[in-house]
């Protein structure tokens, strides 16, 4: 079967005001490289990826052409653009430079640890299912708690997964769901997945990440970071 196009959306237009930093979390080093540039690293050696585009904060496009993409000869990032002030503003800007064949790899560029076989899981779910997302079944029992933090529920811990990225789509599936939320300003998405699941009533089909799979979003996140990439 004929490979589909695919590109790949990262990211990076946080601010990383719970990493407590001047420098964007995105940006921060380790292993004496941008976080930034792993997960880039990852999609140009991809043999299925044919495109990347990286989403920035506003402003630091030229911040990221001079001191990543070029630096490390990133020849797959095809644009660097500015995203939103909310991560779905930021998904729809790298959606409109995309076509409407093919697979869209949407992913956060402070998930340095995705690697090859989980974008070839990633892959192979979408061409079946056509909407996918990353994630690892729950290790811990999980408490749903009301407002003042008395436990509700405490639902099946085997139901239970923790959702990462990559997620991935259909294009032309993902640009519609994101249409209507644009026309309908429905905000309140904390992913991609749940863009689709309620605009388009579209089932997701889970497949695996790992739990290395860390998004580096607090100083602990950064010290776990470093532990894995000397392993």
């Amino acid at each position: 079967m004929e490979k589909e196009y695919c590109t790949a959306i990262v990211l990076a237009a946080g601010s990383g005001r719970r990493m407590g930093t001047k420098v964007h979390k995105q940006y921060l080093l380790m292993g004496g490289k941008p976080v930034l540039y792993y997960p880039i690293k990852a999609f140009q050696e991809s043999e299925l990826i044919d495109e990347i585009i990286l989403v920035t904060g506003t402003g630091e496009e030229d911040y990221c052409r001079e001191n990543i993409v070029d630096k490390y000869a990133f020849t797959k990032v095809r644009k660097i653009i500015a995203g939103g002030s909310e991560r779905y503003a930021s998904v729809w800007n790298g959606l409109q430079e995309t076509d409407e064949d093919g697979y869209v790899f949407i992913h956060d560029g402070t998930r340095p640890f995705v690697d090859q076989e989980m974008i070839r899981r990633a892959y192979e779910c979408v061409r079946e299912y056509k909407a996918c997302a990353a994630g690892v079944p729950a290790k811990d029992t999980i408490k749903i708690v009301d407002q003042r933090e008395f436990v509700k529920d405490t639902p099946e811990r085997s139901s239970l997964w923790l959702v990462q990225t990559p997620q991935v789509f259909e294009s032309s599936l993902i640009k519609g769901a994101y249409s209507m939320l644009m026309r309908e300003q429905y905000i309140s998405v904390t992913d991609d997945a749940m863009a689709v699941e309620q605009m388009l009533n579209f089932p997701i089909k889970m497949y695996l990440g790992g739990y290395s799979n860390i998004k580096i979003t607090t100083p602990e996140d950064l010290e776990i970071a470093e532990v894995f990439l000397k392993k």
